[in-house]
């Protein structure tokens, strides 16, 4: 087999075990999943002692420093029109994360995990708006499946829904500006160099929000706790996710990405119902596993049956 020059092109030894790039790309990917539902709890737990605008500005600090020192060949060239997407892309992420951790404050990290995921089926109807592009049947049925997950999981039984539940949504409309962003702007400069200055951009304007509406002092107050906490979300889920992401999407289909990385929600509320002590209710649950088919439905318009029936018939 390692003969075969193509084979050895596909196939790697690791640890004594043939290995294919594909079931690397993919563990790397459920890894980025993981470590992203996990910061669900950690981050829940960090807003109980810094103000969202406070834990921004220190994450998002540390992670442009980290990102600055470990792939510095990539940002040493930066020109001034590179500054330009930094700064539109860093507004909608700063803004998607300042809402959702506002969100985050008020409702439980499961439900914040999932309500936030439901950008998949929002960003298609966007680029409808922007680029005059029509969704696809699979694109309105995932807003269908969508709309109908984020009612059971959201709205108590008068249909009111908790202002925790709601920004997280407004969060969500958020991130999916942001994939637009980086859609365009990712087609003028290398990706890690603009995921470092839209870090950068990020941070500043969550030193802005600190300074202005929040009290920065609280900084100083920092105790051992939490610094683990936030060197966890600036290392781990910020410039380690990345890396796993970069290299786990080269190496797999973009529909396997699509599928793998959306068990980020279903890790957030795994970790919440672990760690968190959050109880799901039927209601909450059938809402979860509705929000998560509308994602893979969105995500990868069906793809992968198609492809399994197609095997099939050549099998017959």
């Amino acid at each position: 087999l390692l003969k075969d020059v193509e084979n050895v092109k596909m196939y790697k030894y690791i640890g004594g075990v043939i290995v294919s790039n594909k079931v690397k790309g993919s563990l790397l990917l459920v890894l980025a999943a993981m470590i992203w539902g996990s910061s669900f709890i950690v981050m829940k737990s960090a807003v109980d002692f810094l103000t969202p605008n406070v834990l921004l500005f220190i994450r998002f600090s540390l992670a442009t420093v980290i990102m600055s020192i470990m792939f510095y060949k990539y940002i040493k060239d930066t020109k001034l029109k590179d500054l330009k997407g930094g700064m539109i892309t860093g507004t909608c992420l700063f803004l998607a994360y300042l809402v959702q951790t506002l969100g985050l404050t008020m409702t439980t990290p499961g439900k914040n995990a999932f309500l936030t995921a439901v950008y998949c089926a929002i960003v298609p109807f966007l680029v409808w708006i922007f680029y005059r592009k029509r969704p696809d049947n699979y694109n309105f049925m995932a807003a269908v499946l969508c709309v109908l997950g984020v009612g059971l999981v959201s709205l108590d039984g008068d249909l009111s829904i908790n202002m925790g539940d709601l920004l997280t949504l407004i969060g969500g409309l958020f991130y999916a500006f942001h994939i637009l962003a980086i859609k365009k702007y990712s087609k003028e400069m290398h990706p890690i160099k603009l995921t470092t200055l839209q870090f950068a951009m990020t941070a500043v304007l969550a030193f802005l929000g600190s300074l202005f509406f929040e009290d920065i002092s609280l900084i100083k107050q920092i105790d051992s706790s939490i610094i683990i906490q936030i060197g966890y979300l600036a290392f781990f889920a910020t410039a380690v996710t990345l890396l796993c992401q970069n290299v786990g999407q080269h190496l797999v289909s973009e529909c396997n990405a699509a599928i793998l990385l959306s068990l980020e929600s279903v890790f957030g509320a795994f970790f919440s119902v672990l760690f968190y002590g959050e109880i799901l209710t039927l209601k909450v649950f059938l809402g979860f596993i509705i929000i998560f088919v509308a994602i893979i439905v969105s995500e990868t318009k069906l793809s992968f049956l198609k492809i399994k029936a197609r095997e099939g018939e050549l099998n017959v």
